[in-house]
């Protein structure tokens, strides 16, 4: 794995928008998606990562598992409404769509696993679309860990043969923020591929039917399947939540309501229990550093890096602000991160269904990977 400087294409801004990637800069007017400078990898560590990111998958299931049989939610703080709908859902296995490992990765040495977005991951259109076309811009003989377009519309093609989508059309449904419409979309294209029937609606215009007890769109029809990027630990503290929760058996949530076992921290101290020492995982512990004397402290629910503390050398090395922490914290051992002259790769390797398929790689000059972080293309060779 080496970090390589190259000069970007010149209408660079121009193929990223037309791709779908409208979002290139950061508010400041830096370049979030940043092509001068790639990652290249040999091949047998691109089947390290996939093997890592396979084999952490089936752990987080055994996990879930574990959380059912033992009714652990209020380590997750799972509120307990909740508690009966969640395992309804694991039990039947509802299906999921994807997610995405968030991994510390050194050459030669085991993937190691900073955190698991199962429900709402995001950065999907740089790693599935955006680095493709780079690549076959800049030199189309070289390969890339990058099969997450196709992987999603074999997903959706399943699911739909399958009959585990209700209804005769999959909503699809966000906050109408710049970044999770275009993700809703790439998704929503995937599906369309697949020969799903899709309607997109603005998460606001989503009703509550009282006399029926459903979902419905603008124009009262009932909703039975719905792909929703909006996490489940914000919907269940709200009126809307609580219905989703009520009618589970009614409608199919996509992520279904079993991924908030993995959308939080605890997990990580969950795992680091039932599978102490495994080469992928880092040590991890609820509610204090245990013996810990390098370490991270998360929010057990928090987003784009916020609220994280890092504690080395005997203080703070480096921390954030937010809104997160009331739950309580995780604290996890401190993992090493590359340092290729100040930038700081962490790689998010995606999930879908239950297989590894791709990679993308976010660079920070600090150790928090944040909103701010920079998308840098790969390839192999």
């Amino acid at each position: 794995m080496e970090r390589i400087n190259i000069l970007p294409r010149p209408n660079w801004q121009q193929r990223v928008q037309e791709m779908g990637l409208t979002y290139y800069q950061t508010p400041d007017g830096q370049p979030y998606w940043d092509e001068s400078a790639c990652y290249a990898f040999h091949e047998d560590e691109i089947e390290v990562i996939e093997a890592a990111t396979n084999e952490l998958h089936k752990l987080c299931l055994a996990a879930c598992d574990k959380i059912v049989k033992d009714s652990l939610y209020e380590r997750l703080k799972i509120p307990e409404m909740a508690w009966a709908a969640v395992a309804a859902s694991w039990q039947e296995f509802e299906p999921s769509l994807y997610g995405r490992f968030d991994l510390a990765y050194e050459p030669g040495k085991p993937p190691k696993m900073l955190e698991y977005n199962a429900d709402t991951p995001t950065a999907l259109v740089e790693a599935a679309v955006i680095q493709w076309h780079w690549l076959q811009d800049v030199d189309a003989q070289k390969d890339q860990f990058n099969s997450l377009w196709e992987a999603l519309v074999e997903r959706w093609k399943l699911l739909r043969s399958s009959g585990r989508l209700k209804g005769m059309s999959v909503y699809f449904a966000c906050a109408e923020e710049e970044e999770d419409v275009m993700t809703v979309s790439c998704l929503q294209d995937t599906a369309g591929e697949a020969n799903v029937l899709t309607t997109f609606i603005p998460l606001e215009n989503i009703g509550w039917d009282a006399g029926q007890s459903c979902f419905v769109d603008e124009q009262g029809t009932r909703m039975r399947s719905i792909f929703k990027l909006y996490p489940w630990e914000w919907m269940v503290h709200d009126e809307f939540g609580i219905n989703a929760v009520q009618t589970r058996a009614e409608t199919q949530w996509i992520e279904p309501m079993w991924k908030m076992m993995l959308s939080n921290k605890a997990l990580l101290a969950i795992l680091w229990e039932m599978f102490p020492d495994h080469p992928n995982l880092l040590p991890a512990f609820i509610g204090s550093e245990g013996t810990l004397t390098e370490y991270v402290r998360k929010p057990i629910y928090s987003r784009e890096g916020a609220n994280v503390e890092i504690h080395a050398g005997g203080g703070v090395n480096e921390s954030t602000g937010g809104r997160y922490g009331a739950e309580g914290y995780v604290f996890q051992a401190l993992a090493n991160l590359p340092d290729f002259s100040g930038n700081h790769p962490v790689i998010g390797s995606w999930i879908v269904g239950d297989t590894a398929h791709g990679i993308g790689i976010r660079e920070s000059a600090g150790m928090v990977t944040d909103n701010l972080s920079r998308f840098v293309p790969h390839y192999f060779a």
